[in-house]
């Protein structure tokens, strides 16, 4: 067995799973250049799923955060169906982290924030790039960023208001560590009462 093949269990497990998760991000983080890259999963109104990666830009002791077109694939799928997952996966680790829960934008005021911070060429790009629709070339990108950037020369770059923050609230994680044989341990959490979580160990 590897030695970073840590044994996970529910006596082991914290009783909060933000907390857990911060521990195994803050243990992933020695181990990873982009701890924070996730898969988003989100369907339509049909049920046709779709997956991407992601930044989690915002994480709190009750939700996660990401930043994107508002336009996009998954802004529209969420707009029809405001529930999505969270895959995150430490190779290295043989860890990874489910979660599903309840997605909605952040406030308007979050988003100028959070894209006042990026830097110049991002928020650029965020104006020149209708995410998801058909464009003929890379040269037709490149004419739109080169139009942004002569519309905003010499001063700030607004947020676009297509793009901003969402926030999915967690009803459910699932914690797996990897073990021999295929025997991997899994521990999840499911909400109960007023606050709290209840913990139980899967079968592999």
């Amino acid at each position: 067995m590897s030695a970073r093949w840590i044994p996970f269990d529910v006596s082991l497990a914290l009783t909060d799973p933000f907390a857990q998760f911060a521990q195994w991000f803050e243990e992933a983080s020695r181990e990873l250049r982009e701890p924070e890259a996730v898969s988003v999963i989100t369907s339509d109104a049909s049920g046709q799923p779709s997956a991407r990666m992601v930044l989690l830009r915002e994480r709190t002791d009750s939700s996660f955060g990401w930043f994107t077109n508002y336009d996009s694939r998954k802004g529209h799928d969420l707009v029809e169906n405001p529930q999505a997952g969270i895959l995150w996966y430490v190779e290295p680790l043989g860890r990874q982290v489910r979660i599903e829960g309840v997605v909605a934008r952040m406030s308007p005021e979050e988003s100028d924030a959070y894209f006042a911070s990026r830097p110049r060429g991002h928020q650029i790009g965020a104006h020149a790039s209708g995410q998801s629709e058909v464009i003929s070339s890379r040269a037709a990108l490149e004419r739109r960023v080169r139009d942004v950037e002569e519309r905003y020369e010499g001063g700030t770059v607004p947020r676009p208001a297509h793009w901003g923050g969402f926030r999915l609230t967690p009803r459910y994680f699932e914690f797996w560590q990897h073990r021999e044989d295929r025997l991997h341990d899994r521990v999840i959490y499911r909400p109960e009462g007023e606050g709290g979580w209840l913990l139980e160990r899967l079968m592999p």
